[in-house]
C-alpha cells in the first residue's frame, strides 16, 4: 500500500478534542472543556446571513474578502485595537485558524522554528508541524501570574527561529500582557529579525486590564496581527476571522488562501459584517457574563481554600489539580460526567493542570467546577 506522509502520521492531535469527542457521546455531559460561547449568535448577525442568502449572496467573492468587510474590520482595528490598517491590507479568513496557517505558511521554510508559549494553545504546534517547521517552547509560570520571561523567550531562539508567537488574551490561562511587554516583544523579534504572530482571537473579552494590541508597537512591519469574529460575536460556526497583515505579506496571504479555500462563506461574510456595523451591546453583556462566571469560579475557589490564579481575559481557568491531567480529565469524566481540558495538551509546564471553560451558564459552573474541586 502506499505510505502517509511521515509529517501528517507523525502529527500529535489535540488533547481538547479527545476529551470533546468522549464528551460528545454521553448523555448529560457537563462541557467544561471547549471554549465556546454558550449564547446564541445575536439576532441582528442572524438575520444578515438570512437575508444575504434569500437575495442569492451565495456565490465566490473575492478571495481576501468583500470590500464593505474589510473597510468594516478596518475602522474596527482603529476603533478597538488602535491600529492603523488600510482596507488592502485585511485579510478576510475561514476562522482565525485558516489566518494563522497561512500566516506561518507565509513565512516558513521546512525546518524552520517558532517559539511558543508553554502552556499555549495546541493548534499552533500542529500546524507548524504540518509545514515541516519545528515548534520550540518558553515557559509561563503561574508564579509570575503567566507572563512572559522574555530572558527565557530570547534563550530559545537559535539560528532557524523564524517566527516567535504571542498570545493575549491568553488561551488557556487567561492572562492579559501588560504594554510594557508587548513592546520589548516587538523589540525582542526586531533585533533577531523575526516575525511576530500576535493571536488576539480574545481582543474583546478583558475584564480588569485593557487589552493591548501587539501590533501598536510596530514600526517595520513584522508583527501579523490575527482575529477572530468567534468569541466576541459567538459565531464559532460561522467561520470567520481576520489577518491585518504588514505591507509586505498582505498579498502573500491572499495568495495562500486560493489552494486552501479560494473565498470565505459569502453568507458568512455578511453575518461579520452585520456583526462588526451593528449594535454592540451583546458584546459588553456577553462579557459581562464570562466576568461573573470568573468571579463566581473564584469564589468556589476561595471557598475551599485553593488560591488560584485568577484570569484578566478571554474565559478560561487553568488550575492545578496536582496530578497528570489526562488521566485526571479521562476519571472525571467517567466518574462525575464532567468535561474539562488536560493541560497536557497545551504543553509540558501544565501537564498537572486543567482548563476549565467559563463560557457557560451558571448552574453548569456550580455543577461541573463542583465535581472538579470534590476530585482533588
Amino acid at each position: 500500500m502506499p505510505q502517509l506522509s511521515n509529517i501528517a502520521a507523525g502529527l500529535p492531535a489535540s488533547g481538547i478534542r479527545e476529551i470533546t469527542e468522549l464528551a460528545l457521546v454521553r448523555p448529560g455531559a457537563l462541557r467544561l472543556e471547549i471554549g465556546e460561547p454558550c449564547f446564541a449568535t445575536p439576532p441582528h448577525i442572524v438575520e444578515a446571513a438570512a437575508k444575504a442568502a434569500r437575495d442569492g449572496f451565495t456565490r465566490y467573492t473575492a478571495g481576501p474578502g468583500i470590500t464593505p468587510l474589510r473597510e468594516a474590520i478596518s475602522a474596527k482595528l482603529a476603533r478597538i485595537n488602535g491600529l492603523d490598517v488600510p482596507a488592502e491590507r485585511v485579510i478576510v479568513t475561514h476562522g482565525a485558524m485558516s489566518g494563522l496557517l497561512t500566516s506561518f505558511a507565509a513565512v516558513l521554510e521546512p525546518g524552520d522554528e517558532v517559539v511558543l508559549p508553554d502552556p499555549g494553545w495546541p493548534n499552533w504546534e500542529m500546524m507548524i508541524r504540518l509545514l515541516g517547521a519545528v515548534p520550540r517552547r518558553y515557559a509561563l509560570s503561574a508564579a509570575a501570574g503567566f507572563a512572559p520571561d522574555l530572558a527565557a523567550v530570547e534563550a530559545a531562539i537559535g539560528p532557524r527561529t523564524r517566527a516567535i508567537v504571542v498570545n493575549s488574551p491568553s488561551n488557556p490561562t487567561g492572562a492579559v500582557y501588560q504594554a510594557a511587554v508587548l513592546e520589548q516583544f516587538v523589540e525582542l523579534a526586531r533585533r533577531h529579525d523575526l516575525w511576530l504572530v500576535s493571536d488576539e482571537c480574545y481582543d474583546e473579552i478583558c475584564f480588569d486590564v485593557p487589552h493591548v494590541s501587539t501590533a501598536r508597537f510596530d514600526s517595520d512591519g513584522r508583527v501579523i496581527s490575527v482575529f477572530s469574529c468567534s468569541k466576541t460575536y459567538a459565531m464559532t460556526g460561522w467561520r470567520v476571522g481576520y489577518v491585518a497583515a504588514p505591507p509586505a505579506l498582505a498579498g502573500t496571504l491572499a495568495k495562500l488562501q486560493q489552494p486552501v479555500l479560494a473565498s470565505v462563506c459569502a453568507v458568512s461574510q455578511m453575518a461579520a459584517l452585520a456583526a462588526l456595523t451593528g449594535p454592540q451591546d451583546c458584546v459588553s453583556a456577553m462579557r459581562d457574563h464570562y466576568r461573573a462566571r470568573r468571579d463566581q469560579a473564584m469564589a468556589m475557589l476561595a471557598a475551599r481554600g485553593i488560591a488560584g490564579y485568577q484570569p484578566h481575559g478571554a474565559f478560561y481557568l487553568i488550575l492545578d489539580v496536582g496530578r497528570e491531567s489526562g488521566r485526571f480529565a479521562r476519571n472525571l469524566l467517567d466518574r462525575s460526567n464532567v468535561a474539562v481540558a488536560p493541560g497536557s495538551a497545551f504543553g509540558d509546564a501544565a501537564r498537572d493542570h486543567v482548563r476549565i471553560a467559563l463560557c457557560v451558564e451558571a448552574n453548569v459552573l456550580t455543577q461541573g467546577l463542583s465535581a472538579v474541586l470534590d476530585s482533588l
